[in-house]
């Protein structure tokens, strides 16, 4: 098996053991980035000396290389968010995640492309040009964290740093065949994550196997002074034997078997629930069919409100030989957004305006409090709720740029997740032959331990049935 194959937890070992030593991967995986990042766009800088010589071998990560979203703040690294409004900004402090890695002796080998400002499903929005899907260099990798999710799949990277606002992370593993966890809402720190939607916002983890998410949430979890949304007590620990003489009790989504899903991802679902040695149960949430029109009300509201900071003033991008300030303002948000940007914007502003606020943003708060409570009875009674991660494999470039809204539908098992603050994980069903995609575990807020140890006995079979 070559180098950038295997795990991250794998080439760990083989550090610390003295198989290879850790400024020689790093220089491994620069050779290969310079090679293939020019046909992938995985990466939109690259950090041509991370420096991994003084890590010491007994550090968790003994100068592993990561690679990092760019909207998460990396010192001395460029902070774009895939937009020409910050294409030139320098991060003049570490994210809490980055700060939490590097402790535990991770270099950061660069920094990846993305939808800009983590708006799209497809990674065809981002100012620095479309990602590849390493599968298929025809179709798209998924987004907005596409470009971290291409860069694992395709071997440039033994794991990365996403964010996860609607499925940012699970989506495109799902499509590019590796794994994408997100979180409870508020066990990882948001300092240092440029914010797109706050309350829904969460940085993950895209990783080759279950084990090496693991590793970076451990790490990575945990109380945080710079973030009064964190859950104020440290996470409790994994436990692989949790589920040792127990049948977990999971809740399939029956719109996972509608006709919306491809008829080859309804077979497998069934096939790997038929395998798993739990209680499968087909459950019907009716509510669950407007979370996507909800999470398109309340996400846009935020960002329309986060992102007036950008107006040429401070930093980043600003007009020149402008009238006055007030046209230094449009002309600067006009030419600086990209046309997602802007359209999410304007129908942020639109709900939030005198006379919509209550008919639109107000009845999506209410809805989202029905769907939290509507979850949390599934949760009473189940351990996860199950679906695929997407209704079909990687789309073609293009596909779906012209219908907005279907773009958007590409969310439908995913957003849930988000707005009720609940850790979810796509695990690859299918990636041998054909194009992957994903089954999608979701657990009650702050579950995450359960269901990373779940996960990793559910990875274990699947690699069985393969």
């Amino acid at each position: 098996m070559e180098y950038y194959e295997i795990p991250m937890h794998t080439l760990v070992e083989l550090i610390k053991a003295g198989d290879i030593d850790s400024a020689s991967l790093r220089n491994k995986f620069l050779k290969r980035i310079s090679q293939n990042n020019p046909s992938l766009n995985a990466f939109i800088s690259v950090n041509e000396n991370p420096g991994s010589e003084n890590i010491s071998v007994d550090s968790k990560l003994a100068g592993i290389p990561i690679a990092v979203k760019d909207n998460i703040a990396v010192k001395d690294m460029r902070l774009t968010c895939g937009s020409l409004m910050l294409e030139n900004y320098i991060s003049p402090y570490d994210a809490t995640v980055i700060s939490r890695l590097k402790r535990a002796g991770a270099v950061i080998l660069g920094k990846t492309n993305m939808d800009e400002f983590a708006m799209g499903s497809s990674n065809e929005y981002s100012y620095f040009g479309n990602v590849v899907n390493p599968v298929d260099s025809e179709r798209v990798p998924g987004g907005s964290s596409g470009g971290s999710a291409s860069a694992v799949a395709a071997g440039l990277a033994p794991a990365a740093l996403g964010s996860d606002t609607g499925g940012s992370v699970r989506q495109p593993a799902s499509f590019c065949g590796v794994v994408g966890f997100k979180p409870s809402y508020g066990r990882l720190s948001r300092w240092g994550l440029v914010a797109f939607a706050s309350s829904l916002d969460q940085i993950g983890f895209i990783t080759k196997d279950v084990q090496d998410a693991i590793i970076l949430y451990e790490i990575c979890a945990g109380p945080d002074e710079h973030d009064n949304t964190m859950i104020n007590e440290s996470p409790p620990p994994i436990d692989y034997s949790f589920w040792d003489g127990k049948i977990p009790k999971i809740a399939v989504l029956s719109q996972s078997f509608s006709p919306a899903v491809d008829e080859k991802i309804k077979q497998r679902l069934r096939q790997v629930l038929d395998y798993l040695d739990a209680e499968v149960v087909e459950v019907t949430i009716p509510e669950l069919d407007y979370a996507v029109p909800v999470y398109y009300i309340i996400a846009p509201a935020e960002a329309s409100a986060n992102l007036a900071r950008y107006d040429g003033v401070r930093y980043g991008f600003r007009v020149e030989e402008v009238q006055d300030i007030m046209d230094m303002y449009f002309r600067t948000r006009s030419q600086g957004f990209g046309k997602e940007v802007k359209r999410r914007i304007m129908i942020g502003t639109f709900v939030l305006s005198a006379g919509y606020q209550e008919k639109y943003f107000g009845k999506a708060q209410k809805a989202r409090r029905l769907f939290y409570n509507k979850l949390m009875e599934v949760f009473s009674e189940y351990d996860f709720v199950a679906c695929p991660t997407t209704s079909t494999d990687a789309f073609k470039f293009g596909e779906k740029l012209d219908d907005p809204v279907e773009m958007y539908i590409t969310d439908i098992f995913t957003v849930s997740a988000n707005l009720i603050g609940a850790p979810a994980i796509s695990i690859p069903m299918h990636r041998q032959g054909e194009l992957p995609y994903g089954l999608q575990l979701m657990s009650a807020p702050r579950k995450d331990a359960e269901l990373l140890s779940f996960s990793a006995i559910t990875e274990d079979k699947l690699t069985q049935m393969r």
